[in-house]
This record gives C-alpha cells, structure tokens and sequence, in this order.
C-alpha cells in the first residue's frame, strides 16, 4: 500500500510541475497534443518506476494462405476505424494516447472544465458530449467526429461510459453503433486487464497489464458482438 500512496503524491506532484508547460502549449493545437502525449509517457514511467507495473500491448495475427503470420501492429489504425476500448484505469488511457498516433477522445463535456488539464483537453482536440442530451446530441456529435477522422484523428471511446473493475461487464452504450453506422466505420474492440494493476480506486499491483487488439468488426456489427469481442481478453 505504501507505493500506492508514494505513487499517488509523487503523481500529484508531477501533474502539478507539469501544468506550466501546458498552460504555454495553450498557444499551439499542435504543441499541446505533444506535452499532452509527453505527459503521458511521463505518466507510464512513473507508474513502472514507482509500481512496478509494465505493460504489452497485442495485436491480431494476420494470415496468409492459411498460415499465422506475425502481428501487424494492425493496420487499421489508420484513423479510418473507430477504437472501442474497455476502460477500467486511468492507464489504458494513457497506453492509447501514446501508441496510436493523432488519437482523441470522446470525453463528458465536465472533463473539459478542469482548469489547465482541462483547457488543454479541449486544444488537442478531445471531443466533448453533453450527456444531458442524450439522443438529440448524436447528429451534432457524428458530424465532429467526421469532420476530425477527414482530418487524421483517430477515434478512441469507452462505449461502457465510465470506468469498471475486472470482471464487470456493463451493457454498452448505443452511442457507439450510431457513429459507427453512420460515418461507415469498422470498429476495433480492445480489450485490456488493467484493472488488476492499476484499479480505479485501492492498491496498485506490481505486474504487466495487457492492452489486447482485436479484429475488426464491420460497422453493422451488434452491441452484443462488440461486446464479447471486447470482453474476450478483458480481466
């Protein structure tokens, strides 16, 4: 429990250092995207220096005339696929900002309000929802995410909504099949088993975390196929 709580003050601490330098980066889109990543680094660091806890990330093998071949680094991260997450700490969060390039974020509208972290979220580009509004803020929303994805960004969402301990296995929101079914975009499920290591909330655990790319699924593919496909190596 002690280098949870070291881990935890000494993250403060840098978070804190850290907010000059975005509060300078304010003046570019672009340089923000870049502290903000740097951040994040500086984030995984701390957590495998502190923690001990590591991680790997796994990408689908690919075939040719029958047989496995070595992993891609699936070359549907490209921006044109929607990446479907389970979301279980704030460390797979930080794993996809770092390994995809040109990410953003659909995030509640609230995130935004924190003051430097916040003002920077919005200047890189995360997309805000206003979840208040439910279904008649979809269209408005679709048309942002199209206009970034035309752009190069690609799209990471936690179609759970929130963050969920290992083992939970949360209905996911329908949100996901309206911007995959309207902007034609296949989905790529991820699942991940964080939430052993670094969880929401108690002590961290010294380990490797694992961050799991699945195979693309189509974008007419149901909630419930999405779902297992995020669920099959999720803690």
């Amino acid at each position: 429990m002690m280098r949870t709580i070291i881990f935890k003050l000494v993250l403060g601490i840098y978070f804190v250092l850290w907010a000059p330098f975005l509060l300078v980066g304010l003046v570019s889109a672009r340089l923000t995207k870049k502290l903000i990543i740097i951040d994040a680094h500086g984030v995984l660091a701390l957590a495998r220096i502190i923690c001990g806890i590591k991680y790997q990330i796994h990408y689908p093998p690919t075939e040719e005339n029958g047989i496995p071949m070595a992993p891609n680094d699936n070359v549907r991260l490209d921006g044109k696929a929607i990446i479907a997450s389970k979301h279980m700490s704030i460390m797979e969060v930080a794993i996809l900002a770092v390994s995809i390039q040109n990410p953003f974020f659909i995030v509640k509208r609230e995130l935004l309000w924190i003051p430097i972290y916040g003002w920077s979220f919005w200047r890189m580009g995360l997309q805000p929802v206003n979840r208040t509004r439910g279904a008649t803020n979809l269209n408005k929303l679709a048309n942002a995410v199209a206009h970034r994805i035309m752009n190069g960004q690609t799209l990471i969402i936690f179609p759970e909504g929130t963050r969920v301990k290992p083992g939970a296995r949360p209905t996911l929101r329908r949100g996901l099949l309206y911007l995959a079914q309207t902007l034609k975009l296949p989905i790529i499920p991820v699942g991940v088993d964080t939430g052993l290591y670094w969880p929401r909330s108690g002590r961290m655990t010294r380990g490797t975390a694992h961050i799991y790319y699945g195979t693309v699924l189509p974008s007419t593919a149901s909630l419930t196929e999405i779902a297992t496909a995020i669920n099959e190596h999720s803690a």
